[in-house]
């Protein structure tokens, strides 16, 4: 068990993050020690370490909160269990639109970057007299 300042230390997520975390319901520390302070466990250091990843994506919490709220891990097929087969197929869905709206943002940075490109070689050609 770890206390909120560990899990910062080991999480690099701040307590007020771990405490919103719990508010929304995507993290749900035990309250054991005296003065009701939470108590981290190893699976609450792998969920944690399971929401970096999916924020890295880019979801938002609400696609996190939907992608974890089967308190899941599924991850080989040898051991598939009752339901599993729903949590992934929900989960490739929630993936799927994700990237989409990656892809989406991708092709507009990409002509986002191509006209600063140009902005930038016309000014370097209005810089050096080329018409």
């Amino acid at each position: 068990m770890y206390t909120i300042g560990q899990v910062v230390e080991m999480t690099g997520f701040g307590h007020d993050t771990l405490r919103y975390y719990e508010k929304i319901g995507l993290l749900k520390p035990q309250r054991k020690r005296s003065g009701g302070a939470r108590v981290f466990s190893d699976d609450d250091l792998r969920l944690l370490s399971g929401l970096k990843c999916l924020k890295r994506l880019g979801m938002s919490l609400e696609e996190i909160k939907s992608f974890t709220s089967t308190n899941r891990c599924v991850t080989e097929l040898s051991s598939m269990r009752d339901g599993d087969e729903a949590v992934l197929r929900d989960r490739i869905g929630l993936l799927t639109n994700h990237l989409a709206r990656m892809e989406t943002q991708r092709r507009e940075l990409d002509e986002l970057i191509d006209r600063t490109k140009n902005n930038i070689r016309l000014y370097n050609e209005r810089l050096d007299g080329t018409p």
